[in-house]
């Protein structure tokens, strides 16, 4: 059944998806909030990916450790040349794709030719453009070979987007989900259930799962209502949301470091943000403690100084970002502006803490003088109708290294560049942090540049959030200290599932 008609109103009515005595105990059962509005696709490159089912479908050269280190998953090794501009890789024997097909080096081509095949567009060509080709070496190993050295290539390689496809499947892949995962899809109905079922031939041994579901629930307080109700077995919370699980046995919250976070971000290209003045005192007029205790709770997060590198990366630049009320009056003077500032700021309850950013903000930055009007859009299809689209929008992204978010979410020619930046100074920094081998003079490149987007860009990042999941006690396997991204999904259990 489509859960998707519940819509807002599913805090206070959950519709039955099955009978719970019926309910399979070998069935994993999670909640998409369909981000995309029911144009969510298969393909791992697009934009507008179905992120959950295709992080079970599909496999990437290589996984994060305990630390968010590379460790092999189809590669084995991988080493590079003294320059830095040459990587070779090794890949794993043994691996099939869901329908039959060997996993090998044509496959690994034909995934990095076609994530740059500038036809394509897709965001993830901005993260791995320094990569000139990838060549076979032979029946098991592949060379990527850049146009500039990189020391840290590996890292940008853990993308949850860089999974990998059967040659030639580019034209059908967003339907069909042919990967090397260990589950492989049945149905996909991104506004209803989505069903994958086990993959026996799995290189990492068959699931102890029969199948995984997932169920379209946009709205997060539905989510939660479905998961309190027994209807699916694991979601996202809010920590305002977790304390509706406190002393009950059934559930675990899981609460682990993360270098998530929210946004307000402003299209630099749009008037009045086109004004770095105006973008710099619309944001220096907030209080990020207060941000954290307001909207996360106290010790929930950690202050982001507008940065999108986050507090456990090695090249994570030291800012202030105190509050300036003074300051922010005097910036908008001088931008013209001398009674104030008056704009409208789009947001959505698609995420837990997306509403409550905004409605925060707009309280305090009112005594600078900033007027902001807060403007509720559908949950379904915000990522293509108010993202990138409105002036200013609440936005959303999960950690990621240094090079690869200042990258993709701030380089000029991004495709997910959401304020529209461009400042050539930026460009050349992040080129320079790139080719440089000496890993303290990177660091200080790398931090140049975010002490440029806290001067001139347009995020107001307030905090990195901790992340906060529930699940259904009859899980095991689920990590404790980690996000969905550290899941081995072929090793989840629930109690009293058919072996």
């Amino acid at each position: 059944m489509n859960i998707r008609q519940v819509g807002a109103a599913a805090a206070v009515a959950v519709v039955t998806l099955l009978p719970l005595a019926a309910q399979a105990d070998d069935t994993l059962r999670l909640a998409w909030d369909e981000d995309w509005g029911g144009a969510e696709s298969l393909d791992p490159i697009s934009p507008n990916r179905h992120y959950m089912i295709n992080d079970i479908l599909y496999s990437r050269l290589m996984r994060e450790d305990d630390n968010g280190e590379p460790t092999p998953e189809l590669a084995t090794a991988w080493s590079a040349s003294p320059d830095a501009m040459e990587w070779t890789i090794d890949l794993r024997d043994g691996v099939m794709f869901h329908d039959g097909s060997s996993f090998d080096t044509a496959d690994v081509v034909y995934t990095f030719d076609r994530i740059m095949d500038p036809a394509i567009d897709s965001p993830v060509a901005s993260v791995l453009q320094i990569i000139d080709h990838v060549e076979k070496v032979d029946e098991d190993t592949v060379k990527i070979v850049l146009s500039a050295p990189h020391a840290d290539l590996p890292l940008l390689l853990l993308d949850y987007r860089i999974r990998m496809i059967p040659e030639g499947s580019g034209e059908t892949i967003a339907e069909t989900g042919i990967g090397t995962g260990a589950f492989k899809l049945e149905r996909f109905d991104p506004q209803g259930t989505s069903r994958l079922v086990a993959f026996d031939g799995y290189w990492e041994g068959a699931p102890k799962l029969a199948a995984v579901e997932v169920y379209s629930i946009p709205d997060s307080d539905a989510r939660i209502q479905a998961l309190l109700a027994g209807q699916i077995d694991m979601a996202g919370a809010s920590f305002q949301q977790a304390r509706l699980f406190e002393g009950n046995d059934g559930f675990v919250v899981q609460v682990y470091p993360a270098g998530s976070w929210q946004a307000i971000v402003f299209r630099t290209d749009t008037p009045p943000f086109d004004d770095p003045r105006v973008r710099k005192a619309i944001r220096i007029a907030a209080d990020r403690q207060a941000f954290i205790d307001l909207v996360l709770g106290e010790g929930n997060g950690e202050i982001a100084c507008d940065n999108p590198v986050w507090k456990g990366d090695p090249y994570r630049a030291d800012i202030d970002c105190s509050q300036d009320i003074e300051g922010a009056k005097a910036l908008l003077a001088e931008a013209g502006y001398p009674d104030g500032i008056d704009f409208d700021v789009f947001t959505s309850n698609l995420e837990n803490e997306m509403v409550p950013i905004a409605e925060v903000y707009q309280q305090q930055v009112a005594p600078a003088g900033i007027r902001v009007n807060v403007v509720m859009a559908p949950a379904d299809g915000y990522w293509s109708d108010v993202w990138m689209v409105e002036s200013a929008s609440v936005t959303s992204w999960g950690e990621r290294p240094a090079d690869q978010i200042l990258n993709e979410a701030y380089r000029s020619d991004s495709s997910w560049n959401e304020t529209y930046y461009n400042n050539p100074e930026f460009d050349a920094l992040l080129d320079k942090a790139r080719s440089e081998l000496d890993p303290e003079l990177r660091a200080e490149l790398y931090g140049d540049a975010q002490r440029l987007l806290f001067d001139d860009g347009g995020s107001f990042i307030p905090y990195n959030m901790n992340g906060l999941r529930v699940r259904s006690a009859a899980l095991t396997g689920i990590p404790d200290d980690h996000n969905d991204n550290w899941v081995r999904w072929e090793l989840v259990t629930k109690d009293g599932q058919a072996n």
